[in-house]
């Protein structure tokens, strides 16, 4: 042993403790670089000599254990650590930031680099570079409609900035919402009352269809002019006496049981009581009594009583019927009326206006279901007369025709406003042309069915499948759709025609157009056509998709930005400039989009900052300082002892 082994031990200890300063040095000169990893040095043991080996264990002693100095320590390694950066906005695009494991990709077209300080830029020529570097970042370009191939290589990123995006003519509209199964704007009005005597016509028909009803009015077949009649019944007395209000039931006519019957109206299943009669009681009292009954009438007609019906009309709805529960040969009925025991008063002779009303009706707006045929009306009579003053049915019976007079032979037109709906948007031709497109839906005959056409108001032409029919089930999803399979449409200013597909949605369906019971709010929601336009600006989402915005309103994929991920991270060689490549111990870079195969994802308009603890640093260069203060006092104490040892000759 000597006392060199010390000097030597301390050297090393000096040495080493200023590689860990160096390590921290350049850890503190970079708390403000971005996407900075900093680095640890970590110590090892160097040469151990050993003077003793182990004594192994004995029957008589135990093993005794070797005796060895080190000389002294070097450098184990020097890792750098992957720890997480926090992330400073900087509201630039281009700037991005890993969350997550992974690398940015760049290449100078003969070598690759890994780094992850994204603040990058676009050169001249529109590619996506490190400004700091020159060098580029690598990706997969998109094609035109957007998508990446699974055939796109990983390459330059280069922006078609400054270059125009082609118009794109409209190929499909799309439908979204409700047709109001229960809408009606169809207003009635009289266009011509001819010699019908229609004077007025109000209401809305309840079917919602626009038509012109042309309305006949003509006797029934077989049928003569008949004026109406009311029902009545005249009794003859069996007394045969001219009746007078004074005559005597009791000794007159010889009426001995007043009990009371009873009196019905128009086949009601109810009756009154005509009754309050006795043997005191005349003529005059029965017609007061049976005069309290709403609807008839009785008075004395050439010496006999007569009960007449109030409402002129059809007597087998307009009738009177009397009967007695008792059934006497003495009752009133038999000794006023001559009607014989448990036999019935029964009147109905009355006749009304025998009409046939018919209403054929003409479409006001296209439509493709054929209107019915023609339809049966029912006449309205007058409730005093039996004449016919107007006329109920048409329109689904939510039209009310009426006249001043009785109703007249003849025809006369109504006509009905349609019930629509439409919807607007614009479409483009194939040189980015905008047109003005719109489409009118109109309700039909069948049940919620609307028939459908396409307006265009600035003189373009629709070549075919511009008009058709919708329908919808019971339960308000789609049935059926006809017509625009496609729709063709001559622009007329030059360019292509223009053939484009409806999507109302799937048939039984509510993913499109549906029938319910509530406010219009059908309308098109989309179309996929476009004008020319520029790239104006762009946007990097999380899985590093670069979308370009046009100044056509058009946002598309133009790039996906491609990240690496390495097996062993601590394994990368530092590159300067904060890039890393590949080493022996670091495996190959696996390629992979963010959020997918690699699990980091990317922040736009951010920059991960160094992952450098100052706290942390400052209190590893105390200790590294004292380790090199404790270091160097080896060396000076060795010196002294030294010292010592020459002056022993003295």
């Amino acid at each position: 042993m000597s006392l060199s082994a010390s000097l030597f031990a301390g050297v090393s200890g000096l040495r080493n403790h200023q590689v860990r300063m160096d390590v921290i040095g350049d850890n503190i000169a970079n708390v403000n670089t971005i996407g900075f990893k900093a680095s640890r040095a970590n110590f090892q043991e160097a040469l151990v000599q050993t003077s003793k080996g182990a004594g192994r264990a004995t029957a008589i002693s135990g093993g005794t254990n070797p005796v060895q100095l080190g000389l002294g320590m070097q450098v184990a390694s020097i890792d750098k650590l992957f720890q997480q950066g926090g992330l400073e906005s900087t509201g630039q695009i281009t700037d991005l930031a890993l969350q997550g494991s992974g690398f940015f990709v760049l290449s100078d077209g003969t070598g690759t680099f890994y780094t992850r300080a994204g603040a990058f830029g676009f050169d001249a020529n529109s590619s996506m570079v490190d400004p700091s570097t020159g060098l580029f970042v690598q990706g997969k370009m998109a094609d035109a409609s957007g998508n990446i191939p699974s055939t796109a290589q990983i390459g330059n990123i280069t922006l078609p900035f400054g270059q125009q995006d082609p118009a794109k003519a409209t190929e499909v509209i799309k439908f979204a919402n409700n047709l109001n199964s229960t809408a009606t704007d169809s207003f009635a009005t009289l266009s011509s009352a001819g010699p019908t005597n229609i004077s007025l016509v109000t209401g809305k028909a309840k079917d919602g269809v626009g038509a012109t009803h042309t309305v006949s009015i003509a006797l029934q077949p077989g049928e003569t002019v008949l004026q109406p009649t009311q029902s009545s019944f005249s009794g003859t007395n069996p007394a045969a006496l001219t009746l007078t209000t004074g005559t005597s039931l009791k000794n007159d006519l010889g009426v001995t049981d007043f009990t009371p019957f009873s009196l019905s109206l128009d086949g009601a299943p109810s009756s009154t009581l005509i009754g309050g009669l006795s043997d005191t009681s005349t003529v005059g009292d029965l017609i007061a009594a049976i005069n309290q009954l709403t609807g008839v009438t009785a008075q004395l007609v050439g010496g006999e009583l007569q009960i007449t019906r109030d409402y002129a009309g059809e007597g087998s709805k307009f009738n009177i019927q009397s009967s007695l529960s008792s059934g006497s040969g003495a009752d009133i009925l038999d000794r006023v009326f001559g009607i014989a025991p448990n036999a019935r008063l029964s009147a109905a002779n009355g006749t009304p206006d025998h009409m046939l009303i018919v209403d054929t009706m003409t479409l006001s707006a296209p439509g493709v279901s054929n209107p019915p045929g023609p339809q049966i009306l029912t006449p309205v009579y007058d409730q005093d007369t039996g004449m016919v003053v107007g006329i109920s049915g048409l329109g689904d019976s939510g039209v009310n025709i009426e006249g001043n007079v009785p109703l007249a032979a003849g025809t006369a037109t109504i006509v009905t406003e349609p019930t629509t709906h439409s919807s607007s948007i614009t479409v483009f031709d194939s040189q980015g042309g905008t047109h003005a497109l719109t489409i009118e839906f109109t309700k039909q005959f069948s049940s919620n069915t609307w028939s459908w056409e396409v307006k265009l108001p600035n003189g373009e032409a629709a070549v075919s499948g511009a008009i058709g029919e919708v329908s919808f089930n019971p339960d308000g999803t789609l049935q059926t759709f006809t017509g625009g399979s496609p729709m063709v449409i001559d622009p007329r200013n030059g360019a292509e025609n223009m053939s484009i597909r409806l999507d109302v949605g799937s048939v039984g369906a509510y993913d499109g157009l549906t029938g319910f019971a509530s406010p219009h709010t059908a309308s098109i929601i989309n179309q996929d056509g476009f004008t020319v336009g520029i790239l104006d600006k762009i946007s990097i989402d999380k899985s590093g998709n670069i979308n370009g915005i046009f100044t056509n309103g058009i946002s598309r994929r133009l790039a996906q930005l491609m990240l690496a991920d390495f097996n062993n991270q601590g394994g990368l060689l530092k590159a300067g400039r904060s890039l890393f490549q590949v080493s022996a111990n670091s495996g190959q870079a696996v390629l992979g989009i963010a959020g997918e195969t690699i699990s980091g994802s990317i922040s736009s308009g951010a920059l991960e900052s160094s992952s450098v603890d100052i706290a942390v640093e400052f209190t590893n260069m105390i200790i590294a300082q004292r380790g090199f203060q404790a270091n160097s006092r080896i060396i000076t104490t060795s010196d002294s002892m030294l010292d010592e040892l020459v002056n022993l000759k003295r």
